[in-house]
């Protein structure tokens, strides 16, 4: 019961925590001693990560039914976070996590055998105890993607801007046909920090125009990714 709270009450930080003013990307060795409530970004599961080494295991297949269309898209200074109605579940570990919202990085957080992407997208999902999924996707540059560009039309200009889609666009679409992926155990990468967080990164890797990543860029107007996060003997896995 205890865990459940505790991590009800990390999702509950994690969809209001983009709009908090006491921390920054220009201070990430700092977060931990900014308020005793960022203790855990001094913990010793902290994401993001570079998957370097990883061990093949038995995953089971990762089950998307995203049968939810994107509504608004909102700037909060740290990053556009895209918000749908409710329907957008991942089934994992025998259990269903719903699609709360997601969000994108530049350059990526995470790292896959040292390579940083240009932009990474962040699906969060929460289960009824609160615990959270995070499935990530890399974006490197190349052809110019659709299903952004659709977004990027209505990317709002400034902090606490949002924009409300007048046609709203379907969520399973930005999937791979390829959902192999790397997991391991983390926490969200801006503060709290809450660990506990299960990371799923999705290996096939998207492209988008050169122009479509500087806009992103532009538009945020600093890298909005936390640095790279010590492993503390952690296993990633994969399938």
């Amino acid at each position: 019961m205890k865990k459940a709270m505790l991590c009800a009450v990390a999702f509950g930080l994690m969809t209001t925590v983009y709009a908090d003013a006491d921390w920054d990307y220009e201070q990430t060795q700092q977060w931990g001693s900014l308020s005793q409530k960022y203790a855990a970004c001094n913990g010793l599961n902290q994401s993001p990560i570079n998957i370097d080494r990883s061990i093949k295991a038995e995953l089971e297949p990762l089950t998307f039914s995203y049968n939810t269309l994107i509504q608004s898209i909102q700037n909060n200074g740290h990053t556009v976070q895209v918000d749908f109605a409710q329907g957008g579940v991942l089934d994992l570990d025998g259990e269903q996590f719903e699609l709360k919202q997601f969000h994108f990085h530049t350059p990526s957080e995470n790292q896959i055998k040292g390579k940083s992407y240009p932009l990474e997208i962040h699906f969060v999902h929460a289960n009824a105890q609160g615990e959270l999924a995070v499935v990530a996707m890399m974006y490197e540059q190349g052809k110019e993607n659709l299903l952004l560009k659709q977004m990027w039309k209505r990317l709002p200009k400034q902090k606490g801007e949002k924009v409300v889609l007048s046609k709203p666009q379907p969520v399973q679409s930005m999937l791979p046909e390829n959902k192999e992926y790397y997991r391991f155990s983390g926490s969200l990468t801006t503060p709290p920090c809450s660990e506990g967080v299960r990371w799923l990164v999705l290996k096939e890797i998207q492209t988008a125009s050169q122009q479509q990543i500087q806009q992103f860029a532009d538009l945020m107007g600093h890298p909005n990714n936390r640095p790279i996060q010590p492993l503390n003997g952690r296993v990633v896995v994969e399938n």
